[in-house]
């Protein structure tokens, strides 16, 4: 459930009940119409303390032509959503911006749409953020030493970004969603700085999770009708895709080795309970489906619950035809190193493969990778290397080790 706001009135509206209440001709009634929204209630305990000044005695009051230009603009709100345009400012800025993301990646004709996605997610996810700490009347301004609020070169104050939104204590972002958004920002600080080429197909799943995160935080904070899903239809496609297809794509988009680099320590950095969270990395899988049904023939995407029967199935096809377990060849190395072979290295792991062709299709120990010239070896040549370790344990191991000890 969203949660109502704790603060009823921002300092520029009690300005304007001031102003109201100096006229003399608006009853409490009429003034509670004026700034109740969708968003919060107004009660008339409100309105009583600002006429009595028992609180918000230091505003003072809006002038005469202030109050004449919002009442002539009023009711001023978002047609979409009921917002009110100035007061939840925040909220339909974080909005826009997420649909500005999506309705960009799936633009046709765009070259550099990731790019574009993470810039542009990166400030629908501020401005969320911004809107809750606002709500929760928590302080979202950089202060100095001496406790001032620190201000731009132009004289505005200084606002935190996203980073360190996520960063304090009261964050409610969920630990797997932050993570995304770390690996975004960090990939959008990269792109700022320097020259990329295509990487889309290397980050997708980070961005489809980071729309997801940003559809239920946003319900979850503020209220289900400010979710996006009606607003975001399915994409629809002119082509599928063969497994041997998408493997040429993949190679022929090479990811600048600058990028590849920082996925690589980001993902190092990461347990697998992380790189699993379907809230860091969203992935689903698509497969032809014939309807038992008619009537249900024209469903294109169908979901099926978690836990049920059919989806533990699919589980079962997905896991065993898709998702084997995959190593690095450095990981290799160090299993074998950790597993008592300290002398088991680079050059005795690359001598092995080339004498086995272990990279030959048909011997099934792994396949290309994610990325142009990556490799990745699955449990098979695991224990192939494993063997191989144990049947020449003198010459990886520090001293003699009888085995059947």
């Amino acid at each position: 459930m969203a949660k109502k706001p704790r603060l009823p009135l921002e300092r520029w509206e009690i300005a304007l009940v001031k102003a109201m209440l100096a006229r003399g001709r608006y009853s409490d009634q009429e003034i509670l119409a004026y700034f109740t929204r969708p968003t919060r209630s107004v009660n008339h305990r409100v309105i009583s303390e600002i006429r009595t000044e028992s609180k918000h005695k230091a505003v003072k009051a809006a002038t005469d032509d202030d109050l004449s230009d919002y009442l002539a603009t009023w009711p001023d709100i978002d047609p979409a959503t009921g917002l009110s345009v100035r007061g939840d400012e925040l909220l339909i800025k974080a909005r826009e911006a997420m649909i500005a993301a999506v309705h960009t990646f799936n633009g046709a004709g765009l070259t550099f749409r990731a790019e574009l996605f993470i810039v542009t997610s990166v400030i629908a996810w501020t401005y969320l953020m911004h809107a809750f700490y606002r709500r929760e009347g928590i302080d979202y301004r950089y202060k100095n030493a001496d406790g001032t609020v620190k201000k731009t070169t132009s004289g505005e104050d200084c606002y935190w970004e996203l980073g360190m939104c996520l960063r304090h204590g009261r964050c409610p972002i969920p630990g797997g969603a932050v993570k995304n958004l770390e690996f975004l920002i960090m990939i959008r600080h990269e792109i700022e700085h320097r020259m990329t080429s295509r990487i889309d197909d290397a980050v997708s799943a980070k961005m489809q999770a980071c729309c997801i995160n940003f559809n239920e935080a946003i319900k979850k904070l503020f209220g289900g009708q400010y979710g996006l899903e009606r607003r975001l239809p399915i994409a629809l496609q002119f082509v599928t895709f063969s497994s041997d297809q998408r493997s040429i794509l993949k190679k022929a988009s090479s990811l600048p080795a600058h990028i590849e680099t920082l996925m690589d320590e980001f993902h190092n950095g990461l347990s697998d309970e992380q790189m699993a969270d379907p809230d860091f990395a969203y992935r689903v899988v698509f497969v032809p489906k014939l309807a038992n049904r008619k009537s249900a023939a024209d469903l294109a995407v169908e979901f099926v619950k978690p836990g049920s029967e059919e989806a533990a199935e699919i589980n079962r096809v997905l896991l065993k035809e898709v998702e084997k377990k995959r190593y690095l060849g450095k990981q290799i190395i160090e299993i074998m190193q950790a597993e008592g072979y300290p002398k088991f290295k680079q050059g005795s792991h690359t001598a092995l493969w080339h004498a086995l062709d272990a990279k030959n299709p048909a011997n099934n120990f792994g396949r290309d990778g994610e990325y142009k010239g990556m490799w990745v070896w699955y449990e098979s040549w695991l224990q192939r290397v494993r063997a191989h370790c144990q049947e020449h344990a003198a010459d990886y191991q520090d001293v003699a080790v009888d085995l059947h000890a």
